[in-house]
């Protein structure tokens, strides 16, 4: 194989005008678009996450080649971290993340922007599918993408486990929530001049973390389907899957490198750019639960808090008065409590509030999502401390109330806007936008089949692959002809 240098990334300021975290969500809509133009934007962001990430502590070996002893003792040690914790559960220890079934939608919707985006950051590796040392990162990524099967495909899985959940509005989260998918956006985007840095980003995405064998069986214990957790478990593995195709290319790359020391270098470099960001402990540990009740009830006030009668009164007040402000939202809690609007620590059906959610003649039947109501049916639950305001409550309530509360009921589905309009189920839709789908199903196959080359045929499909695109009815096809081809 002949070898090949790598540039050192060019020396590109961060832009100055904005905040870090407004700059990680614009960029991110940004990158989200089919076509979006990359450049300038993705390589200064890198530039300026890199600088971000430098202080921080790097567990990797000093050279490529100590990763082999650095991979199989790290895999036994989590290994043993998991069984201590599943003997802990067994001897009656609470979970370990998740208060209560809105606590696991809450993490499901936080962690949202990152997992639409999953796989992103190898897309770039997909233009050297040729090259016999880049196949461990095509491999990797094309099995992100689920092999072109909708099923299969981790971004179609995500955006199917928040629609069932009612978790699919999240563009109102705060910038940090876009650190990780901005980072990989951009590499996705800019990963040619910042190899080194993607492939050490890589080894660190793809190394199997505690935290994704305790989400995975917390989740299924709150009825909550695991699946795309369990999928990461299994393909990840340190012995055939991502983590070891992940240490397979690093050394194969490196070792073409002009200087393979340096390359090895800013692999360390890039493998840091992991820590940025929140990620799965930080918004575990931000969940408050009657505070994300009052985001949701402050958000349902800017709609209704016009749409009530003056019949509508609690406390004196009405209830147009008490939506008039956010402020005065934990008050109008305290307001139902008082009046026994709502009864805290017992069933949600037990509350006079609840019956305006469900039921047969539920006035505000539709008005609240299932995530939604999971929130609220958890805060009533929850009893409030005695003597004390519900905001000193004790986050978990007992079994029996858990256990009464309702089921989500059904709402309308939300609407796409922002970066989730991008995420597109395959074959969804009426009768039009079938006939419209087929139309272009049939185009790309008969533009691949007319193909000079096969080198032509690839950059095609390539280009369905991206991000943006894979996902969809196109880009899943795109995606199992690429994989024939490639054989």
């Amino acid at each position: 194989m002949q070898s090949t240098a790598f540039a050192t990334p060019p020396v590109i300021a961060p832009r100055r005008c904005a905040p870090a975290a407004t700059s990680c969500r614009a960029l991110y809509d940004t990158l989200s678009q089919p076509d979006a133009p990359a450049g300038a934007d993705a390589q200064a962001y890198l530039v300026g996450q890199l600088a971000r990430a430098a202080s921080h502590p790097c567990d990797l070996p000093d050279t490529a080649a100590g990763l082999n002893d650095w991979i199989a003792p790290r895999s036994a040690a989590i290994g043993t971290q998991y069984q201590q914790y599943l003997a802990s559960r067994r001897d009656g220890a609470p979970r370990r993340f998740f208060t209560s079934k809105s606590h696991a939608l809450y993490f499901l919707r936080c962690v949202a922007p990152t997992k639409l985006v999953d796989g992103a950051w190898l897309y770039g590796a997909l233009q050297r599918w040729q090259e016999n040392d880049f196949r461990p990162l095509v491999k990797t990524y094309v099995e992100e993408l689920g092999d072109g099967l909708p099923d299969k495909n981790h971004v179609v899985l995500y955006q199917r486990l928040l629609d069932n959940h009612g978790c699919a509005e999240w563009d109102d989260l705060g910038g940090a929530h876009f650190t990780q998918g901005a980072l990989q956006l951009a590499l996705a985007h800019a990963g040619e001049s910042f190899l080194p840095e993607m492939i050490g980003y890589n080894l660190g995405y793809e190394q199997l973390p505690l935290h994704l064998l305790i989400t995975a069986y917390e989740l299924n214990e709150l009825g909550i389907d695991p699946y795309y957790f369990t999928l990461h478990i299994t393909v990840d593995n340190g012995s055939t899957g991502h983590a070891r195709d992940a240490v397979d290319a690093l050394q194969r790359i490196a070792a073409r490198a002009a200087d393979p020391a340096e390359f090895y270098r800013r692999v360390r470099e890039g493998y840091k750019l992991n820590e940025l960001g929140e990620n799965t402990n930080s918004v575990i540990a931000s969940f408050d639960l009657e505070q994300e009740l009052v985001r949701i009830l402050a958000a349902k006030a800017v709609v209704g808090q016009n749409m009530h009668s003056d019949y509508c009164r609690v406390a004196g007040k009405t209830i147009n008065a008490w939506l008039a402000d956010p402020e005065q939202i934990p008050g109008l809690l305290r307001a139902f409590e008082s009046t026994g609007w709502i009864k805290r620590g017992a069933a949600p059906q037990e509350s006079r509030f609840w019956s305006l959610l469900q039921g047969d003649h539920a006035e505000m039947f539709g008005v609240f999502s299932s995530y939604e109501q999971q929130v609220l049916a958890d805060w009533i639950a929850t009893p409030a401390q005695a003597g004390g305001p519900a905001t000193d409550a004790p986050r978990v309530a007992s079994f029996r109330a858990r256990q009464r509360a309702l089921a989500p009921a059904r709402s309308a589905p939300p609407k796409a806007h922002g970066a989730r309009a991008l995420i597109r189920y395959p074959y969804a839709g009426h009768a039009g936008e079938h006939e419209a789908e087929n139309d272009q199903l049939r185009r790309l196959e008969q533009a691949v089949a007319l193909a000079p080359s096969t080198s032509a045929a690839m950059k095609l499909l390539v280009a369905h692959m991206a991000p943006s695109r894979h996902h969809t009815a196109t880009g899943l096809m795109a995606t199992r002809m690429f994989v024939r081809l490639l054989g």
